[in-house]
């Protein structure tokens, strides 16, 4: 046995159990992950099976010999001593090096006490049934430079085709309703670039919105 068929068995094994026990060495442990947020809380990632190691092992757990055994059709006592001679190698092979890696894996590590961890590829997928599942953005979409100036543009042109048009109406009322019409077009000229200016913050500073609209409370629910 090398250590890439080894790998390639560990993987084969974990894509269907949840532990795979190398004897005297430790064990792999698959744990389900549910859905994540990240990027503040606008991004909604699937769940995925994380790959780990833990130092103790389950003496009576032949699940990797019986593997070995039944895909090279040797006997089970003959496919006991190939594994735990590969293993024991691998255990002092690590205890002095202190890294071995699994090709297709990642890298089994230990500590100047000998505490072993794992390190899993950040390519590594071992959850079938999370085939096909990608992160989901709540965002629509992002504004480039180019795009938040010609918003900028287009927020001012209607502000004065908005402007001329309240002007225009002014002068052909009545002189006795002018200045109602001039208090009217304040106001509405007021809220119209108020709401601009929220909407164009909304698209250039998300973060300066959420702490307007939200407590500190639900930020910190909202970004965990």
């Amino acid at each position: 046995m090398d250590i890439d068929l080894f790998s390639n068995i560990v993987k084969d094994l974990i894509l269907d159990n949840d532990e795979v026990t190398l004897p005297g060495l430790g064990t792999f442990v698959s744990e389900l992950m549910p859905s994540t947020f990240s990027d503040k809380g606008y991004t909604i990632n699937p769940p995925y099976r994380r790959l780990s190691f833990r130092q103790r092992w389950k003496e009576n757990d032949s699940l990797l010999v019986d593997f070995y055994s039944e895909t090279n059709g040797i006997e089970k006592s003959q496919a006991a001593d190939i594994v735990g001679e590969f293993v024991s190698g691998l255990k002092e092979t690590l205890q002095s090096k202190k890294l071995i890696v699994l090709p297709g894996l990642g890298r089994l590590r230990a500590t100047k006490e000998n505490a072993f961890f794992f390190i899993a590829d950040e390519d590594l997928d071992i959850y079938p049934g999370g085939f096909g599942l990608e992160p989901v953005s709540l965002k629509t979409h992002e504004e480039t430079p180019e795009e938040v100036t010609a918003a900028v543009k287009e927020l001012q042109d209607a502000l004065s085709e908005e402007e001329a048009v309240k002007t225009v109406e002014a002068v052909k009322a009545p002189r006795k309703r002018r200045p109602w019409l001039v208090a009217v077009i304040g106001t509405v000229a007021s809220v119209i670039l108020f709401l601009g200016l929220f909407m164009l913050l909304a698209r250039i500073a998300p973060d300066f919105i959420d702490k307007i609209l939200y407590s500190e409370e639900e930020l910190r629910i909202i970004n965990y």
